[in-house]
């Protein structure tokens, strides 16, 4: 595989879950590539297993809601291999699960600087470097919200609206660049962040579905890592504002048939763990928290 032979890329939040499949997916296809997220110790873990694979990389402590750190990241990226061909802006975080309200808005905040203030110092500090040399592939990642109101996840899914209005307007706005702007949605990615749920107290009955879910509809996170290597690949050249979906509508149909046989017949499914952190609520409602 040489889809992206002589391509250097960065990936925030690269060092683990889908971000780090990414990465390895960007190896495998000849890319060289820089990771980042908010601990040295995890960037360091991270880099040594794609040179393991065989693959230039390199990586930096960064936190994506601070334009001086992402700036870094392009820095050391430009230092390390001279240019950046790929940027994807995967860095999420999503807040416990529950009424808006209910969150601590500390929470609710470093959701918003992550995933929507992370997002946009990407794209800006990717697009400055891309706009120069006429080129480049920015990746913008998407998820559940982007389409409609999501009670319980407010500010998660509100965040990515915002990303999809954000990333399809920027591409409308430098359409005739060169540079590719893209939006991601990966779909349900079986990883940590999905297992391990922190959840308002009184509320979860309501994540009691997930681990069913996760065994209809999720995917490793090496099969949205694919298309992000398409995505990235010359084969999406002279298409900016594309918006892709791993998840279809077959998808959903083989994972409710799979389900439902399994039941009919009897047949012993797959037994998904979901570790459940219940959070403390910040107000009171009707006298109760």
């Amino acid at each position: 595989m040489d889809e992206l032979k002589g391509k250097a890329a960065v990936i925030t939040g690269g060092t683990r879950g889908l971000g780090f499949g990414i990465a390895q997916a960007y190896i495998r296809a000849g890319a060289k590539v820089v990771v980042a997220s908010r601990t040295r110790e995890s960037v360091e873990a991270a880099v040594l297993v794609l040179e393991e694979m065989g693959g230039e990389a390199g990586g930096i402590k960064c936190d994506v809601g601070i334009l001086e750190d992402v700036e870094s990241l392009a820095r050391y990226t430009i230092k390390k291999y001279g240019k950046f061909d790929v940027w994807v802006n995967n860095a999420g975080l999503s807040p416990a699960y529950g009424p808006t309200i209910h969150i601590p808005h500390n929470q609710n905040e470093i959701v918003f600087r992550t995933n929507m203030m992370g997002t946009y110092y990407g794209s800006l500090t990717a697009m400055k470097h891309f706009l120069e040399r006429g080129e480049g592939k920015l990746i913008n990642m998407s998820g559940r919200g982007d389409n409609g109101p999501v009670p319980l996840q407010n500010a998660y899914g509100s965040s990515k609206a915002w990303m999809r209005s954000f990333t399809i307007a920027l591409a409308e706005e430098y359409k005739e660049s060169g540079v590719g702007i893209y939006l991601f949605k990966p779909g349900i990615v079986d990883t940590d962040m999905l297992r391990n749920v922190e959840v308002i107290k009184g509320y979860e009955k309501r994540v009691a579905a997930l681990g069913r879910i996760i065994r209809m509809w999720g995917n490793a996170p090496d099969i949205p890592a694919e298309k992000a290597v398409w995505l990235a690949s010359s084969a999406t050249d002279g298409k900016t504002g594309l918006v892709v979906s791993v998840f279809s509508r077959v998808q959903m149909v083989k994972g409710l048939v799979s389900e439902g046989l399994g039941h009919l017949m009897r047949r012993d499914l797959e037994e998904i763990d979901i570790e459940i952190t219940p959070v403390e609520p910040a107000i009171l409602f009707n006298g109760k928290k």
